[in-house]
Protein backbone atom coordinates (compact mmCIF):
# COMPACT_ATOMS: atom_id res chain seq x y z
CA UNK A 1 0.00 0.00 0.00
CA UNK A 2 1.60 3.13 -1.15
CA UNK A 3 1.30 6.23 1.75
CA UNK A 4 1.61 4.22 4.88
CA UNK A 5 5.36 6.10 5.37
CA UNK A 6 3.41 9.20 4.95
CA UNK A 7 0.69 8.42 7.14
CA UNK A 8 2.77 6.92 10.17
CA UNK A 9 5.43 10.23 10.54
CA UNK A 10 2.00 12.20 10.01
CA UNK A 11 0.71 11.00 13.31
CA UNK A 12 3.66 10.43 15.15
CA UNK A 13 4.76 13.87 14.46
CA UNK A 14 0.98 14.89 15.99
CA UNK A 15 1.58 12.26 18.58
CA UNK A 16 4.74 14.19 19.21
CA UNK A 17 3.74 17.71 19.76
CA UNK A 18 0.46 17.40 21.56
CA UNK A 19 0.17 19.68 24.28
CA UNK A 20 -3.13 17.40 26.46
CA UNK A 21 -4.67 14.79 26.73
CA UNK A 22 -7.61 16.09 24.91
CA UNK A 23 -5.89 16.40 21.68
CA UNK A 24 -3.99 13.25 22.03
CA UNK A 25 -7.30 11.56 21.68
CA UNK A 26 -8.28 13.44 19.27
CA UNK A 27 -5.58 11.96 17.07
CA UNK A 28 -6.41 8.90 18.10
CA UNK A 29 -9.42 8.65 17.34
CA UNK A 30 -8.45 10.26 13.52
CA UNK A 31 -5.88 7.78 13.36
CA UNK A 32 -6.75 4.32 14.65
CA UNK A 33 -10.17 4.65 16.01
CA UNK A 34 -13.24 2.67 14.33
CA UNK A 35 -13.56 5.73 11.40
CA UNK A 36 -9.66 6.67 11.12
CA UNK A 37 -7.23 6.17 8.97
CA UNK A 38 -5.63 3.37 9.81
CA UNK A 39 -8.41 1.28 10.41
CA UNK A 40 -10.41 2.43 7.17
CA UNK A 41 -7.06 1.28 5.42
CA UNK A 42 -6.87 -2.25 7.06
CA UNK A 43 -10.59 -2.86 5.90
CA UNK A 44 -9.41 -2.52 2.34
CA UNK A 45 -7.78 -5.92 2.82
CA UNK A 46 -11.14 -7.71 2.31
CA UNK A 47 -10.74 -6.30 -1.77
CA UNK A 48 -7.13 -7.17 -2.32
CA UNK A 49 -5.31 -10.71 -3.81
CA UNK A 50 -3.79 -13.15 -1.26
CA UNK A 51 -0.64 -11.90 -1.92
CA UNK A 52 -1.37 -8.36 -1.96
CA UNK A 53 -2.64 -8.57 1.81
CA UNK A 54 0.35 -10.88 3.00
CA UNK A 55 2.42 -7.79 2.34
CA UNK A 56 -0.43 -5.27 3.17
CA UNK A 57 -1.72 -6.36 6.31
CA UNK A 58 1.42 -7.02 8.29
CA UNK A 59 2.55 -3.42 7.32
CA UNK A 60 -0.73 -1.74 8.62
CA UNK A 61 -1.00 -4.11 11.80
CA UNK A 62 2.97 -2.60 12.24
CA UNK A 63 1.84 0.81 11.81
CA UNK A 64 -1.60 0.89 13.60
CA UNK A 65 0.47 -0.78 17.14
CA UNK A 66 3.58 1.72 16.95
CA UNK A 67 0.64 4.43 16.47
CA UNK A 68 -0.59 3.05 19.41
CA UNK A 69 2.76 2.94 21.15
CA UNK A 70 3.12 6.13 20.84
CA UNK A 71 -0.09 7.49 22.07
CA UNK A 72 0.47 5.65 24.56
CA UNK A 73 3.69 6.74 25.91
CA UNK A 74 2.56 10.58 25.11
CA UNK A 75 -0.19 10.03 27.78
CA UNK A 76 2.08 9.01 30.07
CA UNK A 77 3.98 11.42 29.53
CA UNK A 78 1.26 13.99 29.62
CA UNK A 79 0.08 12.54 32.95
CA UNK A 80 3.48 13.02 34.78
CA UNK A 81 3.88 16.72 33.70
CA UNK A 82 0.73 17.43 35.14
CA UNK A 83 1.31 15.88 38.40
CA UNK A 84 4.68 17.76 38.33
CA UNK A 85 2.90 20.61 37.41
CA UNK A 86 0.23 20.37 40.74
CA UNK A 87 3.05 19.47 42.73
CA UNK A 88 4.15 22.61 42.35
CA UNK A 89 1.41 24.63 42.54
CA UNK A 90 -0.08 22.67 45.02
CA UNK A 91 2.80 22.70 47.36
CA UNK A 92 2.15 21.97 50.90
CA UNK A 93 4.52 22.75 53.72
CA UNK A 94 3.60 19.36 56.28
CA UNK A 95 6.05 20.46 59.04
CA UNK A 96 3.55 23.26 59.62
CA UNK A 97 1.61 22.39 62.86
CA UNK A 98 -2.02 20.96 62.24
CA UNK A 99 -5.23 23.00 63.07
CA UNK A 100 -6.09 23.06 66.32
CA UNK A 101 -9.09 20.46 66.80
CA UNK A 102 -11.26 21.48 69.80
CA UNK A 103 -11.56 18.34 72.44
CA UNK A 104 -14.95 17.62 73.99
CA UNK A 105 -14.96 16.95 77.67
CA UNK A 106 -16.47 14.48 80.41
CA UNK A 107 -19.78 15.45 81.71
CA UNK A 108 -19.71 16.74 85.60
CA UNK A 109 -22.41 13.79 86.12
CA UNK A 110 -20.11 10.99 84.48
CA UNK A 111 -17.23 12.42 86.01
CA UNK A 112 -18.66 12.45 89.90
CA UNK A 113 -20.26 8.84 89.65
CA UNK A 114 -16.78 7.93 88.69
CA UNK A 115 -15.65 9.40 91.45
CA UNK A 116 -18.12 7.64 93.76
CA UNK A 117 -18.05 4.66 92.73
CA UNK A 118 -13.80 4.76 93.05
CA UNK A 119 -14.45 5.91 96.73
CA UNK A 120 -17.18 2.84 97.58
CA UNK A 121 -14.51 0.59 95.82
CA UNK A 122 -12.12 1.28 97.73
CA UNK A 123 -14.35 1.14 100.81
CA UNK A 124 -15.40 -2.59 99.66
CA UNK A 125 -18.48 -1.67 97.53
CA UNK A 126 -19.11 -3.79 94.21
CA UNK A 127 -21.33 -1.61 91.57
CA UNK A 128 -25.13 -3.07 91.02
CA UNK A 129 -27.60 -1.80 88.04
CA UNK A 130 -31.30 -2.15 87.39
CA UNK A 131 -33.86 -1.22 84.82
CA UNK A 132 -35.39 2.35 84.97
CA UNK A 133 -38.54 1.13 83.82
CA UNK A 134 -39.99 -0.98 87.58
CA UNK A 135 -42.93 -3.05 88.50
CA UNK A 136 -45.16 -1.37 91.44
CA UNK A 137 -43.88 -4.22 93.35
CA UNK A 138 -40.41 -3.42 92.86
CA UNK A 139 -40.78 0.70 93.36
CA UNK A 140 -43.16 0.42 95.80
CA UNK A 141 -44.41 -2.55 97.68
CA UNK A 142 -41.16 -4.32 98.27
CA UNK A 143 -39.89 -0.92 99.82
CA UNK A 144 -42.75 -0.53 102.36
CA UNK A 145 -44.06 2.84 100.54
CA UNK A 146 -47.93 2.51 101.52
CA UNK A 147 -50.39 2.50 99.14
CA UNK A 148 -51.64 6.18 100.48
CA UNK A 149 -47.95 7.43 100.56
CA UNK A 150 -47.65 10.75 97.95
CA UNK A 151 -44.97 9.55 96.52
CA UNK A 152 -47.51 6.75 94.58
CA UNK A 153 -49.76 9.79 93.68
CA UNK A 154 -49.57 10.97 90.08
CA UNK A 155 -48.39 14.17 90.74
CA UNK A 156 -45.25 12.93 91.51
CA UNK A 157 -44.34 9.88 89.70
CA UNK A 158 -44.53 9.21 86.36
CA UNK A 159 -46.76 5.71 85.72
CA UNK A 160 -46.16 3.90 82.32
CA UNK A 161 -50.00 3.45 79.91
CA UNK A 162 -51.94 0.13 80.56
CA UNK A 163 -55.40 -1.04 78.52
CA UNK A 164 -58.47 -0.10 79.60
CA UNK A 165 -59.09 -3.61 80.61
CA UNK A 166 -55.70 -4.33 81.84
CA UNK A 167 -56.13 -4.71 85.53
CA UNK A 168 -52.88 -5.13 86.43
CA UNK A 169 -50.90 -2.19 88.65
CA UNK A 170 -49.14 0.18 85.78
CA UNK A 171 -45.26 0.03 85.67
CA UNK A 172 -43.25 3.26 86.69
CA UNK A 173 -40.61 5.02 85.75
CA UNK A 174 -38.59 4.72 88.65
CA UNK A 175 -38.11 7.46 91.61
CA UNK A 176 -35.06 5.87 93.03
CA UNK A 177 -32.68 3.44 93.06
CA UNK A 178 -33.54 1.71 95.58
CA UNK A 179 -35.57 -1.70 93.74
CA UNK A 180 -32.13 -2.30 92.83
CA UNK A 181 -31.33 -3.16 96.64
CA UNK A 182 -34.41 -6.03 96.36
CA UNK A 183 -33.07 -7.13 93.18
CA UNK A 184 -29.48 -7.60 93.97
CA UNK A 185 -30.39 -9.49 97.66
CA UNK A 186 -33.39 -11.86 95.24
CA UNK A 187 -30.50 -12.61 92.71
CA UNK A 188 -27.22 -12.89 94.81
CA UNK A 189 -28.24 -13.37 98.55
CA UNK A 190 -26.37 -11.83 101.62
CA UNK A 191 -24.10 -10.34 102.73
CA UNK A 192 -23.53 -7.91 100.17
CA UNK A 193 -22.10 -4.29 100.38
CA UNK A 194 -22.95 -2.62 96.57
CA UNK A 195 -23.86 0.81 95.47
CA UNK A 196 -26.02 1.37 92.81
CA UNK A 197 -25.96 4.70 90.61
CA UNK A 198 -28.41 5.24 87.96
CA UNK A 199 -31.42 8.02 86.51
CA UNK A 200 -34.31 8.13 88.58
CA UNK A 201 -37.59 10.11 87.58
CA UNK A 202 -40.00 12.15 89.34
CA UNK A 203 -42.78 14.75 88.25
CA UNK A 204 -41.26 18.31 89.28
CA UNK A 205 -39.13 20.76 87.79
CA UNK A 206 -37.11 24.13 89.52
CA UNK A 207 -33.47 25.71 90.01
CA UNK A 208 -32.87 21.96 91.90
CA UNK A 209 -35.05 19.40 90.78
CA UNK A 210 -35.48 18.19 87.53
CA UNK A 211 -37.87 15.17 85.98
CA UNK A 212 -34.67 13.41 85.54
CA UNK A 213 -31.77 13.26 87.78
CA UNK A 214 -29.33 11.18 89.06
CA UNK A 215 -29.21 8.59 92.51
CA UNK A 216 -26.88 6.70 94.45
CA UNK A 217 -28.14 4.00 96.51
CA UNK A 218 -25.92 2.34 99.28
CA UNK A 219 -26.84 -1.14 100.51
CA UNK A 220 -24.72 -3.45 103.59
CA UNK A 221 -25.98 -6.73 104.72
CA UNK A 222 -24.36 -8.42 107.07
CA UNK A 223 -25.18 -9.77 110.78
CA UNK A 224 -23.91 -7.78 113.07
CA UNK A 225 -23.91 -4.33 111.16
CA UNK A 226 -25.06 -1.21 113.07
CA UNK A 227 -25.81 2.43 112.62
CA UNK A 228 -21.93 3.27 113.77
CA UNK A 229 -20.97 1.32 110.60
CA UNK A 230 -23.16 3.32 108.34
CA UNK A 231 -21.69 7.22 110.07
CA UNK A 232 -18.24 5.72 109.63
CA UNK A 233 -18.78 4.44 105.73
CA UNK A 234 -20.29 8.07 105.32
CA UNK A 235 -17.81 10.11 106.84
CA UNK A 236 -15.14 8.28 105.56
CA UNK A 237 -16.80 8.62 101.88
CA UNK A 238 -17.40 12.24 102.81
CA UNK A 239 -13.57 12.99 103.62
CA UNK A 240 -12.36 11.13 100.33
CA UNK A 241 -15.11 12.89 97.92
CA UNK A 242 -14.56 16.39 98.95
CA UNK A 243 -10.90 15.96 99.98
CA UNK A 244 -11.42 17.62 103.42
CA UNK A 245 -10.07 15.43 106.43
CA UNK A 246 -12.76 15.01 109.95
CA UNK A 247 -15.51 16.22 107.86
CA UNK A 248 -17.98 17.10 110.31
CA UNK A 249 -21.67 15.34 110.01
CA UNK A 250 -24.97 15.33 111.94
CA UNK A 251 -27.28 12.92 111.76
CA UNK A 252 -31.12 14.41 112.12
CA UNK A 253 -33.89 11.66 112.90
CA UNK A 254 -36.02 11.12 109.98
CA UNK A 255 -38.36 9.12 108.53
CA UNK A 256 -37.95 7.25 105.45
CA UNK A 257 -40.89 3.71 104.64
CA UNK A 258 -37.97 1.95 104.08
CA UNK A 259 -35.35 1.99 107.17
CA UNK A 260 -36.08 2.14 110.40
CA UNK A 261 -33.78 4.06 112.09
CA UNK A 262 -34.14 6.79 109.82
CA UNK A 263 -31.73 9.67 109.28
CA UNK A 264 -31.17 12.81 107.42
CA UNK A 265 -27.22 13.72 107.35
CA UNK A 266 -25.58 16.73 107.22
CA UNK A 267 -22.03 18.30 107.14
CA UNK A 268 -20.70 21.02 108.38
CA UNK A 269 -20.39 24.20 105.95
CA UNK A 270 -20.74 28.24 106.03
CA UNK A 271 -21.48 31.24 104.07
CA UNK A 272 -18.67 33.19 103.32
CA UNK A 273 -19.84 36.23 100.90
CA UNK A 274 -22.51 34.50 99.67
CA UNK A 275 -20.09 31.71 98.84
CA UNK A 276 -20.18 28.11 99.94
CA UNK A 277 -17.60 26.61 101.75
CA UNK A 278 -17.73 22.41 102.89
CA UNK A 279 -16.29 21.65 106.21
CA UNK A 280 -15.50 24.67 107.74
CA UNK A 281 -17.81 27.22 109.93
CA UNK A 282 -21.05 26.69 112.36
CA UNK A 283 -23.54 25.70 109.46
CA UNK A 284 -25.15 22.43 108.06
CA UNK A 285 -26.49 20.82 104.91
CA UNK A 286 -28.54 18.26 104.74
CA UNK A 287 -26.97 16.18 101.78
CA UNK A 288 -28.31 12.39 102.21
CA UNK A 289 -31.19 10.16 104.13
CA UNK A 290 -30.34 6.93 105.41
CA UNK A 291 -31.16 4.40 108.00
CA UNK A 292 -31.22 0.89 109.04
CA UNK A 293 -33.02 -1.80 106.39
CA UNK A 294 -36.30 -1.92 107.35
CA UNK A 295 -37.53 -5.52 108.00
CA UNK A 296 -40.15 -5.42 105.55
CA UNK A 297 -37.45 -4.77 102.61
CA UNK A 298 -35.28 -7.43 103.68
CA UNK A 299 -38.67 -10.13 103.63
CA UNK A 300 -39.32 -8.47 100.18
CA UNK A 301 -36.01 -9.68 99.13
CA UNK A 302 -36.32 -13.20 100.59
CA UNK A 303 -33.82 -12.68 103.45
CA UNK A 304 -34.37 -12.94 107.12
CA UNK A 305 -34.37 -10.42 109.13
CA UNK A 306 -34.30 -12.07 112.60
CA UNK A 307 -30.47 -13.33 111.26
CA UNK A 308 -29.56 -10.52 108.98
CA UNK A 309 -29.49 -6.85 109.07
CA UNK A 310 -27.81 -3.55 107.41
CA UNK A 311 -28.28 0.28 106.31
CA UNK A 312 -29.09 1.41 103.13
CA UNK A 313 -28.21 5.41 101.91
CA UNK A 314 -29.17 7.27 98.96
CA UNK A 315 -27.52 10.21 97.41
CA UNK A 316 -28.70 12.81 95.10
CA UNK A 317 -25.66 12.32 92.31
CA UNK A 318 -26.13 15.78 90.70
CA UNK A 319 -26.52 17.69 93.94
CA UNK A 320 -23.64 16.32 95.23
CA UNK A 321 -21.90 17.73 91.72
CA UNK A 322 -23.28 21.04 92.36
CA UNK A 323 -21.56 21.67 95.88
CA UNK A 324 -18.57 19.80 95.13
CA UNK A 325 -17.89 21.98 91.39
CA UNK A 326 -20.06 24.97 92.56
CA UNK A 327 -22.53 24.53 89.99
CA UNK A 328 -25.61 26.81 90.82
CA UNK A 329 -28.23 25.33 89.22
CA UNK A 330 -29.33 21.69 88.54
CA UNK A 331 -31.33 22.40 84.87
CA UNK A 332 -27.84 23.33 83.17
CA UNK A 333 -26.96 19.84 83.56
CA UNK A 334 -29.54 18.27 81.17
CA UNK A 335 -29.25 21.97 78.76
CA UNK A 336 -26.56 20.68 76.32
CA UNK A 337 -25.33 23.81 76.26
CA UNK A 338 -21.36 23.86 74.89
CA UNK A 339 -20.63 26.49 76.71
CA UNK A 340 -21.41 25.44 80.05
CA UNK A 341 -19.77 21.60 78.84
CA UNK A 342 -16.99 23.35 78.04
CA UNK A 343 -16.17 25.14 81.60
CA UNK A 344 -17.77 22.49 84.27
CA UNK A 345 -16.27 19.45 81.55
CA UNK A 346 -13.69 17.42 82.54
CA UNK A 347 -10.57 16.25 80.48
CA UNK A 348 -11.03 12.55 79.21
CA UNK A 349 -8.02 11.96 80.73
CA UNK A 350 -8.56 13.19 84.41
CA UNK A 351 -9.58 9.97 85.33
CA UNK A 352 -11.04 9.64 88.70
CA UNK A 353 -9.21 8.07 91.24
CA UNK A 354 -9.24 6.33 94.85
CA UNK A 355 -8.78 9.72 96.87
CA UNK A 356 -11.22 11.66 95.74
CA UNK A 357 -11.22 12.27 91.55
CA UNK A 358 -9.33 15.28 90.77
CA UNK A 359 -9.38 18.77 90.64
CA UNK A 360 -10.25 20.86 87.45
Amino acid sequence: MDGLDALKQRYLDGIANAADEASLEDLRVSAIGKKGEVSLKMRELGKMTPEERQVAGPALNALKDEIASALSAKKEALGDAALDERLRSEWLDISLPGRPRRQGTIHPISQVTEELAAIFADLGFAVAEGPQIESDFYNFDALNIAPEHPARQEHDTFYMHRDANDNRAPHVLRTHTSPVQIRYMEKHGVPCRVIAPGRVYRADYDQTHTPMFHQLEGLAIDKDISMANLKWVLEEFFSAFFGIEGIKTRFRASHFPFTEPSAEVDIQCSWVDGQLKIGEGDGWMEVLGSGMVHPHVLRSAGVDPDQWQGFAFGIGIDRIAMLKYGIPDLRAFFDSDLRWLRNYGFSALNMPNLHGGISR
